[in-house]
């Protein structure tokens, strides 16, 4: 048997790819993360399957259950929330399997970052504007920040910030930025991007603290910082200038 660990994506059931979608549909066990996770992916859960809500239990609990289908030789579709690569606390379980040398795969998924983008409709690189996008938290309950990964060393750089698991310390967030950004500099923070009661507030970082105010959400929001969210006057790019030549486009002299 596998685990197939699979990016449910961030929160429209739509937005999982074929592959995540195919795999849960011939899995007979799913371990799904209730609190982020749309129930509607169930649906895909072959008839009779074990479904089971991961979202209250501890690793040892979630190990077990994937210990037990082993046992039973029984394939897994394991979900969570966006994309497996950043805070899913992926790494922790792959490790628990390794030792106990169970086989896995690992499926992608729809970022947060990337459906919030699409529900600003902002691309968050524009040339001569920003060329990289950072994706950072600040410390937590959860795990606190290297020492070297400080906010104020990414605001430095200039760069489109995406601030995740953030929303409860804005004011403190927004006034470490502002030294580097400017008190003009755009702001949008995105609740529950892609999901049926999605919330956009924009602002800047002189004001989007009052303007949350008025708008308050928790947990699920998304902080995106940059000039990229608001700038129109910027240079087209290279790629579809008609005297950019590359070896795809197949143009003569």
């Amino acid at each position: 048997m596998t685990v197939h660990f699979i990016g449910a994506g961030p929160g429209a059931a739509d937005l999982i790819t074929v592959r995540g979608r195919d795999l849960i549909a011939r899995c007979p066990v799913c371990l799904y993360a209730g609190s982020l996770v749309p129930k509607a992916l169930l649906e895909h859960c072959p008839p009779g399957a074990r479904i089971v809500d991961s979202a209250p239990m501890a690793l040892d609990e979630i190990v077990t259950e994937l210990r037990n289908a082993t046992a039973q030789g029984l394939d897994v579709a394991r979900l969570h929330s966006g994309d497996l690569s950043i805070w899913s606390a992926l790494g922790e379980q792959l490790r628990r399997l390794d030792v106990e040398k169970i086989p896995y795969t690992v499926t992608p998924g729809v970022p947060s970052f990337a459906a919030a983008a699409a529900a600003l409709k902002r691309e968050l690189t524009l040339p001569e504007v920003a060329q990289s996008l950072v994706l950072t938290r600040t410390p937590g309950r959860a795990s606190a920040m290297p020492e070297g990964e400080k906010l104020a060393t990414f605001a430095a750089t200039g760069a489109t910030l995406a601030i995740h698991l953030s929303i409860h310390v804005l004011a403190e967030t927004v006034a470490e930025l502002i030294p580097h950004y400017g008190a003009d500099c755009p702001v949008a923070i995105v609740y529950r991007a892609s999901w049926p009661d999605e919330r956009i507030v924009r602002g800047t970082l002189a004001t989007i603290v009052e303007s949350f105010a008025e708008t308050p959400m928790e947990r699920t929001a998304l902080i995106l910082v940059g000039r990229s969210l608001a700038t129109d006057d910027f240079r087209e790019s290279a790629l579809y200038d008609v005297s950019y030549q590359r070896r795809y486009r197949g143009r003569g002299e």
